[in-house]
């Protein structure tokens, strides 16, 4: 077999393995762990594949690289839209600061004071923080109660608890607020423009640390799958009925290569267009290079990103903080209302 001949039939084994992934990713649960794999991968064995197939002079290995490429584009966490200008006008307005945050088990075996201190460094207008909990690594976790200690450090914030989740705003409550699924949060604000629905949300892992060749993995990764199921579909079926504006921020645990995330809505938009990183990255926030983005934001149409990157934690959590400007657009009809 000639070199251009073997590059030919690489390319056409990575094009049956995209495939299959785009088909079956999101749907099958067994795949999940093939979404597993590192984002880039998706840009880079197409890349390298044209290389090769310009080394060997393989024209079917290059058109199969290309056509790979373009088709896993989205799978590889690139934000091309980095390299281009913002879009959409601004009502006008400061716009409404939001800081997302998976915090790991709050302040467990940390300093609180620490903790405290570096949420005021990112001073918000509405914190959606998850993992309002305590835990270990067994898996077992238990209810805390650091409610004082909010209400003396946010005093001018409203304080909205449930599903182990924490909602801050400086914004009143339009209602109470609403859990969504088992692991997230809708809280409605009144905001001066008008009611903006914001979810605090933390999708479950997708796995286990196990031996995965033992049947114990299998029937976790399918109890997994279904429990990430019933959160999207939870999430999905509030959104399309909700009347208002809409952010949606938090741990996501999908990274852009798991197809759990289409699960998303039309009318969400993910936000990440406004961030200026090509890759960005919101975990692991204590290693170098940090891998991918698991921690997104979706905003509704009358509203668009105006800022949005990622802070460093310092040590206090393994995700970044989502630090997002949101303003109105100036064909949003909801705001006028």
């Amino acid at each position: 077999m000639s070199p251009a001949s073997a590059v030919a039939v690489c390319a056409l084994v990575w094009a049956a393995f995209l495939g299959a992934h785009l088909v079956l990713n999101g749907r099958w649960w067994p795949w999940l762990a093939v979404s597993l794999l590192p984002p880039p991968l998706f840009a880079a064995a197409p890349l390298a594949l044209l290389v090769a197939s310009a080394a060997t002079g393989s024209g079917s290995g290059a058109a199969l690289a290309v056509g790979c490429l373009m088709a896993g584009w989205t799978q590889s966490g690139f934000n091309h839209r980095a390299l281009g200008g913002g879009s959409g006008r601004d009502a006008g307005g400061d716009g409404i600061r939001v800081v997302s945050w998976n915090t790991q088990h709050w302040n467990q075996g940390r300093d609180p004071d620490d903790f405290y201190a570096f949420l005021h460094t990112l001073p918000a207008d509405v914190y959606l923080l998850q993992e309002y909990l305590n835990g270990y690594e067994g898996g077992e976790v238990w209810d805390i109660d650091d409610e004082e200690r909010l209400r003396r450090e946010f005093p001018d914030h409203h304080l909205l608890i449930d599903n182990n989740a924490v909602t801050l705003s400086r914004f009143p409550p339009a209602g109470p607020p609403v859990p969504v699924g088992a692991c997230s949060l809708r809280a409605d604000v009144d905001t001066p423009a008008g009611v903006l629905s914001t979810y605090n949300v933390h999708i479950p892992v997708q796995l286990t640390v196990m031996n995965p060749l033992c049947r114990a993995f299998f029937r976790d990764m399918r109890r997994r799958h279904e429990a990430r199921r019933r959160e999207y579909d939870a999430l999905v079926a509030d959104l399309l009925a909700n009347p208002h504006l809409f952010l949606v921020s938090g741990d996501f645990n999908t990274s852009a290569a798991i197809g759990d995330i289409r699960r998303m809505p039309k009318s969400a938009h993910d936000a990440i267009g406004a961030n200026r990183s090509l890759f960005p990255a919101s975990w692991h926030a204590r290693w170098r290079p940090r891998l991918w983005r698991i921690d997104w934001v979706f905003t509704s149409a009358g509203l668009r990103a105006r800022s949005y990157a990622f802070r460093d934690p310092r040590g206090l959590s393994d995700h970044l903080a989502q630090d997002v400007t949101i303003t109105t657009t100036t064909d949003s009809k909801e705001m006028n209302r």
